[in-house]
């Protein structure tokens, strides 16, 4: 009588527990969010957000650098003393943007194939805040139109003249690091003449 009870009680139990499990797997399954139907984002769409995120950051630090500090570049005065570096061959302020803009035109022309649309030659002789501003942006205007023509189908094509990036796809990311390289100077520049990067405010 007694083993008829404990046996009733274990089949009793483990129904219950599993009904129990039943219920807590049916919560489960309905609190699990559904899974999110995303789509493919195109290798253009991918690389100008990249570009238009470095654009912003870029154009807003040559802004705020004032005109009279175009020709700044930093000098051994301003480090320690003792260092022993050379600063004769630093480029200016005006001299980065400038090269810059150079280097933008040389990395889009290449993926695209794209013509620049500015005399090359006349960027290195800018001497003045509003002829690098104006020459930078276009640089950048040229870059999204030159990324505009990447597709799925020939992002990572192999392009001659890439100096080793050799699809276009790698050749657009290596133009955002590269100004971003630059970037990281601007922003010492600005420092130096104690102001604030736009980007730290």
């Amino acid at each position: 009588m007694r083993l008829r009870t404990i046996v009733g009680m274990i089949v009793l139990s483990a129904g219950t527990l599993g009904v129990n499990s039943m219920t807590a797997g049916a919560q489960m399954k309905m609190e699990m969010p559904a899974k999110a139907e995303m789509a493919a984002m195109s290798p253009a769409k991918a690389l100008d957000d990249m570009l238009s995120l470095y654009e912003q950051e870029a154009m807003g630090v040559v802004k705020e650098m004032p005109a009279d500090k175009y020709g700044f570049a930093p000098g051994a005065a301003i480090f320690a003393a003792g260092q022993g570096v050379k600063f004769d061959t630093v480029r200016t302020f005006g001299e980065q943007v400038a090269h810059v803009a150079e280097a933008n035109y040389y990395f889009y022309s290449t993926l695209s194939g794209l013509k620049p649309d500015v005399d090359m030659k006349k960027i290195a002789a800018m001497t003045s805040k509003d002829e690098a501003v104006a020459v930078l942006a276009s640089s950048f205007a040229f870059g999204h139109k030159a990324i505009a023509t990447i597709t799925a189908a020939n992002a990572f094509e192999t392009i001659k003249g890439a100096d080793g990036m050799h699809t276009r796809a790698t050749l657009a990311a290596f133009a955002v690091a590269h100004g971003y390289d630059h970037y990281g100077q601007w922003v010492e520049y600005l420092r130096m003449n104690g102001m604030v990067p736009p980007g730290s405010k």
